[in-house]
């Protein structure tokens, strides 16, 4: 019995390891494939089949094509003798009939040669005093089948000499990130005809030209691999590698890198761990790129001047140039203010705070994204009532994403501004005196009110009908004029919050969710968006 009972541990043991060993891989396939299915970056190409082209219905003149079976042949003749007919069709054996002249073969023929074949048919029975005139008119419909990463699969309408564009914009397009734009092919049965890149298209505008025969398959394959690319490029997208050894160099025609760009980034998955290696621009040639990886361009060149932004209620510039080590004192110093300019409550924005407050909001949402797809339900009710909360936190997800936070760092009158010195990109707006108080989020009415001294926080409250069943009684913020965020509790004890001219309350919304793990992430990111970028995100 003993050796039972440690034999029952042992198998015990193995499997608890191989789920551990499970999630652990998981866990590292998740990292890789999320680098590749952000949500925040767009693929190269995804905004190409909008509609645009499924609607061109126009007959375009082909001098290659092959004249098939029903298409229409216009054919006049004049001199001694006079003949016209606009709508001639091809027969089932690939003829057309004239009149006095006979059968004209014309099946298989290309368009710029049935003028010369009718020629000689009618030479055959007039003499030279006859003359001769042919066009293709108009070519048969025929269907064509549309299969893969399509969004609509199916067999659709149109003309032989029209664009694989159009028959992909008629399938809904390609999906995104499902999809190749790099590997696409034309089957005739079951026997691939030709093979397209769309990168041409998107690059050169050049599409190349392909006639299509009744039954042929388009089938738009899925994607093999990406990379990420970001930095100093024109085009920070998603982008689709053609073959497995393409070079840094191959992929900066697409990517078009600014000029000033001299080094390069490739982060890369090797054994489950992220490496990082650096390379100069010199090196794009010989370096390779793989599945999955990133690369970043950027330039390492020492910068003498930045640009900074002076906007808002002031007399001269709002883009300057200045020398590395300016502050905010050498600028604000020199600012030809107005009367109405409140040079007490400036505001100070700085791109890395923003980036750095972003990537916050932009996890804690990953976070919350997580927790709401992995619930797990012990009864049918209360999956779907997760099935309800889940779709309205989702979309919620979705509009928090949009938000972009400011990045403002708060200055007060004790602030040394000798000290601060500026970076590339800073921006500083300088407000107009204002005697408005603004009231947002969860009260009767919303509203803009005008400032009076003798009123309290509460009776701003009051004025805008007081709060909603929705409000959070417990985060109602005060946001001053200058951008500071105090935070009032309404309560008996609690101390009454004075408003200044410029001010804005903010009352979030109560969040209303059975699960603590949910409410606390949700109740966070209101709070962060509302102090970030200074706005109400409704549920």
């Amino acid at each position: 019995m003993r050796y039972i009972i440690i034999l029952i541990i042992l198998m015990k043991t193995l499997f608890s390891l191989d789920v551990v060993l499970d999630v652990n891989e998981s866990s590292e396939y998740n990292k890789n494939s999320k680098r590749i299915s952000d949500k925040s970056k767009q693929y190269f190409g995804e905004n190409l089949f909008s509609g645009n082209f499924k609607n061109n219905r126009e007959f375009k003149y082909n001098p290659n094509y092959i004249v098939n079976i029903n298409d229409k042949l216009s054919v006049k003749m004049w001199g001694v003798h006079d003949y016209l007919d606009d709508n001639l069709t091809v027969d089932k054996q690939g003829n057309i009939f004239i009149p006095e002249v006979g059968v004209v073969h014309l099946l298989g023929v290309r368009a710029d040669e049935v003028q010369q074949i009718i020629e000689d048919s009618v030479k055959d029975v007039f003499n030279d005093n006859v003359h001769v005139y042919a066009d293709v008119k108009q070519y048969q419909v025929i269907s064509i089948f549309v299969s893969g990463s399509v969004k609509n699969a199916g067999l659709y309408n149109g003309l032989s000499t029209d664009s694989i564009l159009q028959f992909i914009d008629k399938a809904g397009g390609i999906i995104s990130g499902e999809g190749s734009y790099r590997d696409i092919e034309i089957l005739r049965n079951h026997v691939v005809v030709k093979k397209i890149d769309l990168y041409n298209f998107l690059v050169t505008g050049d599409v190349e030209s392909f006639q299509f025969r009744a039954s042929d398959v388009i089938l738009v394959k899925p994607v093999d691999s990406f990379i990420s690319v970001l930095g100093d490029v024109v085009r920070p997208y998603f982008f689709e590698l053609s073959h497995e050894n393409s070079t840094v160099q191959e992929v900066m025609h697409y990517i078009l890198p600014k000029p000033t760009i001299n080094n390069f980034i490739i982060t890369s998955w090797v054994n489950r761990r992220e490496v990082t290696k650096e390379y100069p621009l010199e090196q794009a040639s010989s370096v390779y790129l793989k599945k999955g990886d990133s690369i970043k361009f950027y330039s390492n060149y020492y910068i003498e001047n930045i640009e900074v932004t002076i906007e808002g209620e002031h007399i001269g510039t709002n883009h300057i140039s200045v020398s590395k080590g300016t502050t905010l004192y050498d600028i604000l110093s020199k600012v030809d203010f107005t009367p109405l300019s409140d040079i007490e409550n400036i505001h100070f924005y700085r791109k890395k705070v923003a980036d750095m407050q972003q990537k916050l909001l932009d996890s804690k949402l990953n976070a919350l994204e997580s927790k709401i797809l992995t619930r797990d339900a012990s009864t049918k009710e209360e999956a779907e009532i997760y099935k309800s909360e889940s779709e309205q936190i989702s979309t919620f997800i979705k509009r928090a994403r949009a938000v972009k936070q400011k990045g403002q760092v708060i200055l007060r009158l004790k602030n040394n501004l000798k000290k601060i010195v500026l970076e590339n990109n800073d921006r500083i707006s300088i407000p107009k005196k204002n005697n408005i108080v603004l009231i947002q989020g969860e009260v009767a009415v919303p509203n803009a009110l005008a400032y009076d001294s003798n009123m309290k926080f509460s009776n701003y409250i009051d004025f805008c009908g007081g709060f909603t069943e929705d409000a959070d009684l417990d985060r109602i913020l005060l946001i001053k004029a200058n951008g500071r965020v105090l935070k009032y509790n309404k309560g008996m004890f609690n101390k009454e919050l004075y408003v200044d001219a410029g001010d804005s309350i903010l009352v979030l919304q109560k969040v209303r969710t059975k699960n603590m793990l949910i409410f606390k992430d949700l109740t966070q990111i209101l709070y962060q968006i509302a102090v970030g970028a200074a706005v109400i995100l409704q549920l």
